[in-house]
């Protein structure tokens, strides 16, 4: 019953505060950019409420605060969320009062995602009594990397932070992805025995579901950085306090085939001298360019999500 209701919390208070969020950030004038080299038809999303995130990590704030003893670990996840927001957060910002596309430089983007991911690394390794050990999936085996431990979760967190950043890019897409992996990790924390980051998980799950309602093809409002940054944080932050740093991998599948497919098109682009792999990346935008429908790609991903959600937690329980 505490689970239910640790979804339940969040998804109902976005379902109660997102028209008047909504109404809001159409009032300030918050709207969506859009990148002139994006898909055409992204171009009528111009003007869509965005930062609908702020409603999303609120939910998740206020839900953690009535459900987490945050005398234990489970507050490190919540930084971590809280922390890659607030990068998130400034770089809308920024986006919306220049009005363009661009927020943040990369390089100060990259510099604050390290020091979080930094701050969690410096927590495990030297204050923790969790996450020191790994977990591989399908076998069993565990590890411990010792002070390797510290790039490991840098090159994770900020991996996976910009993975689900990157994701965010149809309607309804990264919401949908992160309920799915977010309830999976929850299972397997609870397996694992770490309630506390369950119920953090099943929190963002709720938060997720109730922003799709209003994310839902045709978007009435978009999470913006300040969402997808916080919610890569979250995802991230549950596995490296476990130690499942690699069943993310799987779980998160549908992150690393996004984050993937824009490594490898700039590399073949450089190395071909400006030839292409992919239509356009990220991998939606591909597929949406060869003719599929937006709410077919969704659908696809989340089915996709789901099925590698399901081996990531088989990975899990054949070993036990």
């Amino acid at each position: 019953m505490l689970y239910l209701t640790a979804v339940f919390l969040p998804f109902f208070i976005l379902i109660i505060f997102g028209p008047g969020l909504i109404k809001a950030l159409q009032y300030l004038n918050f709207g969506q950019q859009v990148r002139g080299e994006g898909p055409s038809s992204h171009l009528k999303k111009k003007g869509i409420p965005t930062m609908g995130g702020i409603l999303i990590i609120f939910a998740i704030l206020i839900s953690s605060f009535i459900f987490l003893d945050l005398g234990t670990g489970a507050i490190w996840a919540l930084i971590t969320t809280l922390g890659m927001g607030l990068i998130g957060f400034l770089d809308d910002i920024i986006k919306i009062r220049s009005k363009r596309s661009l927020g943040l430089r990369a390089r100060e983007k990259l510099l604050g995602q390290i020091l979080v991911g930094l701050t969690l690394a410096i927590y495990v390794v030297f204050y923790s009594s969790t996450g020191k050990t790994i977990l591989i999936p399908f076998t069993g085996w565990t590890f411990n990397p010792g002070y390797w431990l510290i790039p490991l979760i840098v090159f994770i967190v900020v991996g996976f932070t910009n993975a689900v950043n990157l994701t965010d890019g149809l309607d309804g897409l990264a919401a949908g992805v992160t309920f799915i992996v977010c309830t999976a990790l929850s299972a397997l924390c609870s397996a694992l025995g770490y309630k506390q980051l369950a119920l953090f998980g099943l929190i963002v799950s709720g938060a997720c579901l109730g922003f799709i309602w209003f994310n839902s093809h045709p978007a009435q409002v978009f999470m913006g950085d300040v969402g997808a940054l916080a919610l890569g944080g979250a995802v991230s932050a549950i596995a490296v306090l476990t130690g499942t740093e690699f069943f993310l991998v799987i779980i998160g599948g549908i992150y690393v085939a996004e984050a993937l497919s824009v490594m490898i098109q700039v590399a073949y682009f450089r190395l071909s001298g400006g030839k292409r792999i992919f239509r356009m990346t990220p991998l939606h935008h591909h597929y949406e360019l060869g003719g599929l429908q937006e709410e077919k790609i969704v659908a696809r991903f989340w089915i996709s999500s789901i099925i590698l959600a399901i081996l990531g937690l088989l990975s899990y329980y054949i070993i036990r």
